[in-house]
């Protein structure tokens, strides 16, 4: 059977215009394979590794491991408070400690104490070889974010119509509860995956389906896909197992900073956008792969984020078959990481933040607002997935401290220190 075919299949695509040409080359690649029969590129598009982030893919009898992406499950949590939001300002200490003393940050955090999570009993640590090796480190991960765009921050959720909750599971991964009135809110919400477990498992796949289509193409390479009748059932045990490690993740941040700061929780949103569900289009059973894309079935809630300072929203679903019921996952990134490290100062963006009015904590330069879409212009192209039911903005954010956040505040420590050596002398002169 041939692997690729001659032409790739169509595909739609969202906000063409701010989609750079390397991430579209991307997602032609993609629908070039053999395997693939329905796509869609969604506007917060960039390149990625095999699927564009922002891609989905659906394949016939088939699982791609890096379709998926590295971090399994990455996902989206919101909980909203019984409080207004103006206690920000009045406590933001009590908010500031909140955060600092109950997140971790890093690639290889772990851990401020054990964690009792029935996720950790689950029989599949027990189904996989490999699973059962990363268990006891993530067992220690449980309760941790990762860096990058991961994040835990809290901010102003303002209803603008009715969230009602189910508490029952709109697809894999996908959750609202509690029924939440139009009006202003206290909300916390955070982003982050699987950790180091997610991370382990998608390479491991990724190198058996490479092994196996080791004819493909290089620029294809990371489009090797596994046979649902074979590894690829294996790795939909493992793929099914992070998402539930990863909602179990966010459970616990959200439980130990909700009981540090002691007010009611009114309901809640969860969502993977990092993950392949089994569903039907076109009257065809098909494995639905979004790799930072936010499932949006009709009906279905969803939190999409801004970044540190641009708002995030809430969503409902519109079902639209022609996106496979998806949306984006975010802005996007306008530029690398490594161009954003050059073309920033923290100085700059420190005083756009303190401008809009919100509080870093830690952070990366990579992070920072401007390399970032407008948000407001990717929602503007997906008017015809989503609705906004909710705005958030965010007000006192956490994210994973960079080289460059480090450094700067040593500096400062250290002109702080120079300073008060400085006045020490000064004194003893007078005295």
């Amino acid at each position: 059977m041939d692997k690729l075919r001659e032409k790739p299949i169509p595909y739609g695509i969202w906000g063409k215009e701010d989609i750079e040409p390397s991430a579209r080359e991307q997602m032609e690649r993609a629908a070039q394979l053999s395997v693939s029969v329905m796509g869609a590129l969604m506007p917060d598009a960039h390149t990625g590794y095999g699927l564009p982030i922002g891609g989905v893919l659906a394949t016939k009898e088939a699982i791609i491991p890096y379709a998926v992406g590295v971090d399994i499950a990455c996902r989206m949590r919101m909980t909203i408070f019984n409080v207004q939001p103006y206690i920000l300002d009045q406590k933001k200490e009590r908010f500031r400690r909140a955060l600092e003393e109950n997140t971790v940050f890093g690639t290889g955090g772990s851990g401020l104490a054990p964690v009792e999570h029935p996720v950790m009993d689950d029989p599949a640590w027990n189904e996989l070889i490999l699973a059962k090796k990363l268990k006891g480190e993530a067992a220690r991960q449980l309760g941790t974010s990762g860096s990058g765009n991961h994040f835990v921050e809290f901010g102003v959720l303002k209803v603008q119509q009715e969230i009602n909750g189910t508490d029952e599971l709109q697809g894999e991964g996908s959750r609202t509860f509690g029924k939440i009135p139009p009006g202003i809110y206290l909300a916390l919400l955070s982003h982050s995956g699987s950790r180091h477990l997610g991370f382990e498992l998608a390479n491991y796949y990724t190198d058996i389906a490479m092994n196996i289509h080791a004819d493909l193409p290089k620029e294809y390479r990371h489009l090797a896909w596994l046979d649902m009748y074979g590894a690829g059932a294996e790795y939909w045990i493992a793929m099914n197992l992070a998402g539930r490690y990863a909602s179990a993740n966010h459970a616990v941040i959200h439980q130990r900073v909700a009981e540090a700061i002691g007010f009611e929780v009114l309901g809640g949103i969860e969502n993977h956008h990092n993950f392949a569900w089994k569903e039907t289009h076109q009257n065809e059973e098909v494995i639905v792969h979004r790799k930072g894309a936010t499932p949006a079935g009709r009906g279905v809630y969803g939190v999409i984020p801004g970044t540190m300072m641009a708002p995030g929203f809430v969503v409902r679903g519109k079902g639209n078959p022609e996106s496979l019921n998806s949306a984006s996952h975010g802005a996007g990134r306008r530029m690398s990481r490594q161009s954003a490290y050059k073309r920033f100062e923290w100085p700059e963006v420190q005083q756009r933040l303190k401008d809009a009015g919100v509080d870093l904590l830690s952070g990366g330069l990579d992070e920072a607002p401007g390399a970032y879409k407008d948000i407001r212009k990717v929602m503007a192209e997906q008017a015809d997935l989503v609705e906004i039911v909710a705005e958030f903005a965010p007000r006192v954010v956490k994210m994973d401290p960079d080289k460059t956040w480090r450094r700067r505040s040593e500096a400062i420590a250290r002109d702080k220190s120079g300073n008060k050596d400085r006045r020490d002398k000064k004194d003893k002169r007078r005295s």
